[in-house]
């Protein structure tokens, strides 16, 4: 890890039910609890939420450097993303994602799919997550 471009730190104590979290660098700082959903209060964030908006801001990176290259317009992508816990079974848990991607700029149903697979290939989260978690991508209304 040596040659890592970039490096975020953050630093959390107490965890998902009643924690606090913050980046080294002071711009994110959040209290972390869990969703009413999870018999929590509902009174912070939650690590689905963070991991959701962080997906879906790479993704939408991806998509622009993507159409960039492709001299299609990705860069105006809007992106609604969807993180869920999952029991797994085994007292664990596991995550599942919807990525339900609007592309305005990109009429063409096939153009359209195309740039979200390849931009899927190139986002460092869908890398991350790729066999580990299922991903489920919607474009333009329709799932790929």
């Amino acid at each position: 890890m040596t040659n890592a471009l970039y490096t975020a730190q953050a630093h959390v104590v107490g965890g998902r039910a009643d924690g606090h979290g913050r980046t080294a660098d002071g711009r994110l700082e959040v209290n972390l609890r869990q969703p009413k959903e999870l018999g929590g209060d509902g009174e912070g964030t939650n690590p689905e939420q963070l991991f959701a908006i962080g997906y879906a801001a790479c993704f939408a990176a991806s998509l622009a450097l993507v159409g960039q290259r492709r001299q299609l317009r990705g860069d105006d992508a809007a992106i609604d993303s969807k993180v869920m816990l999952i029991p797994a079974g085994n007292g664990g848990f596991k995550l599942g994602v919807e990525l339900e991607i609007s592309l305005p700029s990109i009429t063409d149903p096939d153009q359209a799919a195309d740039l979200v697979r390849v931009a899927h290939q190139v986002c460092p989260y869908s890398n991350a997550t790729r066999g580990n978690i299922e991903v489920t991508l919607v474009v333009n209304g329709t799932q790929l």
